[in-house]
């Protein structure tokens, strides 16, 4: 695929047009240039959209730095100027004539989610695009630019710290250069969607991406995201009290879930289940003195709360384990997925990942994603087909083939 805006003439070394390197240079620190700025972007069909953030410290990200542009100008929105306020920002953001192209967007969107209590919409995920289009398993940005528009971004200031003050020419031309090039890549992966005839599959894509219990934060649910050796009713009670203990203290003092509690002391101390000061201080994962801190008290009450829990109540520890006839055809649809994936130029990972193959082979009517609307018609179908008996895969001239059985 290839193709550029004929909107402006370009650098070859940035990717910039003559008003994105204006706009490159002084980034929007007032609400009212802010406003300005949006109103213009408002009039274009898209924007493409990208932000600078830090979280290595905070439970919630902080937003630094807001990049967007149309087919006409690119601007860098200084998130930390005083005074500033981004709520045109954020109109812009779920203005529904306008569609927001984003590069792994779950972030972006996370961003302005947790800011203004709002879901960007209508959006466009490249990545997500790139996937269906058969450009690998979550591409990067760089990669993706690289192979759409022959174009290697300059990534020295990808790690750079977009907290401090002044922003530099540098990071501003970094920041604009993302957008910028980003617009090149949103009207080759669209063209090229539309003629594959997979606009569609990128729109069922959008609708989980852009709604809002994707983004909400359950601590009830908190345990699931963990990997842990928790095997019994009673440790799992107590996982799921003090995984959600953790995540209410993470988002009540904006800090990152491990500065709290480590995931790998969440599990022992669902296993140990310390009741007192002095058990608490034999989980030997915990920091020495943790017993005394201030965070001490509040873990065993809370052990005590998921030993009180009713275990009837429980959800599942874990779905059982597939037996070695379902490990046998999680195997074999592992092959008809990658054929399926080779022969039509999708992802493997956007079509099912193993977790769904494992549950296809345990339940003809798993509530998955692979069962459902392009994929079922892409693959699904034919997984069914294989563990029942009614597809055949065999090897020819060197490739897979997949046949009905007569």
């Amino acid at each position: 695929m290839s193709g550029r805006p004929r909107h402006a003439t370009q650098d070859a070394a940035t990717g910039l047009g003559d008003s994105d390197k204006t706009a490159a240079v002084e980034p929007i620190t007032t609400t009212r240039d802010l406003a300005a700025a949006c109103a213009r972007l408002a009039r274009h069909p898209f924007v493409t959209v990208d932000t600078e953030f830090l979280r290595e410290t905070t439970y919630y990200p902080l937003l630094c730095v807001a990049q967007i542009a149309s087919a006409d100008e690119a601007i860098v929105v200084d998130a930390l100027a005083p005074g500033i306020d981004l709520a045109p920002f954020f109109e812009l953001m779920v203005d529904e004539r306008v569609l927001k192209v984003f590069h792994a967007a779950r972030q972006d969107i996370e961003i302005v989610w947790h800011m203004a209590g709002r879901i960007p919409h209508p959006v466009f995920d490249s990545q997500v695009a790139a996937m269906v289009l058969g450009f690998g398993d979550s591409i990067s940005y760089d990669q993706l630019v690289q192979r759409v528009t022959g174009d290697n971004l300059d990534k020295s200031n990808r790690f750079t710290d977009w907290s401090r003050r002044p922003l530099s020419s540098a990071q501003l031309a970094y920041a604009v250069s993302d957008v910028t090039h980003l617009r090149d890549v949103y009207l080759a992966l669209a063209d090229d969607l539309a003629r594959r005839g997979r606009s569609e599959w990128v729109g069922e894509e959008m609708e989980i991406l852009t709604s809002p219990e994707t983004y909400r934060v359950d601590p009830e649910n908190a345990w699931q995201r963990l990997k842990t050796r928790v095997r019994k009713p009673k440790e799992l009670a107590v996982l799921i009290e003090i995984a959600a203990w953790r995540e209410r203290e993470a988002q009540a003092r904006d800090l990152p879930r491990g500065r709290v509690l480590r995931d790998e002391v969440l599990g022992d101390i669902a296993i140990q289940a310390p009741t007192s000061f002095e058990r608490l201080s034999h989980v030997r994962s915990l920091p020495k003195g943790f017993e005394r801190s201030r965070w001490g008290g509040d873990v065993i009450e809370t052990v005590q709360r998921g030993l009180a829990r009713d275990l009837k109540s429980l959800p599942p520890i874990d779905r059982q384990r597939p037996t070695s006839v379902n490990g046998a055809t999680v195997e074999l649809m592992k092959v008809l997925l990658r054929m399926t994936s080779e022969q039509h130029g999708v992802a493997a990972k956007v079509i099912a990942t193993v977790d769904e193959l494992e549950q296809i082979a345990a339940d003809d009517a798993a509530d998955v994603a692979a069962l459902k609307g392009w994929r079922r018609d892409l693959f699904g179908e034919k997984a069914l087909a294989l563990k029942q008996g009614r597809l055949a895969l065999s090897v020819e001239r060197g490739r897979v083939i997949a046949r009905e059985r007569s």
